[in-house]
């Protein structure tokens, strides 16, 4: 029979099944411009659920970033249709123009930082601003 080693340093809490918890989140969360963002919805609420077992861990900076993200998000998303809708009223050229580089930025910038958040997980690391 295989011997389990405990590499948790001494004083700090064993987070394993929380880390498997944020690898779940940051799946949703990458998933989530492909669903109407329903997944980030899941994501958050699970999240908001589980934020005390990571309290006082270094897990508790993925669940802040995570956070940040979805929030953000939101408000960019808000902000790059209101702007399409001012622009694509008045001049129809640049409306198209705005209807395409705002919100597929707001994409790529959402999915940046869920992949960074990621790849800080993997690591096993905490994940900065």
């Amino acid at each position: 029979m295989a011997e389990t080693i405990d590499v948790t340093p001494a004083g700090e809490p064993d987070v394993s099944a929380s880390i498997t918890v944020t690898h779940v989140l940051y799946g949703l969360h990458a998933l989530a411009p492909f669903t109407l963002w329903t997944l980030a919805i899941v994501a958050m609420i699970i999240g908001m659920v589980k934020r005390d077992d990571v309290r006082g861990t270094w897990l508790d900076s993925h669940y802040s970033w995570l956070s940040a993200t979805f929030w953000w998000g939101i408000l960019w998303a808000i902000l790059a249709w209101a702007i399409f809708w001012v622009l694509g009223l008045a001049t129809f050229g640049i409306g198209m123009i705005v209807l395409w580089i705002l919100p597929v930025g707001v994409l790529v910038w959402y999915l940046y930082r869920v992949i960074r958040g990621w790849l800080c997980l993997n690591d096993r690391k905490a994940v900065g601003r």
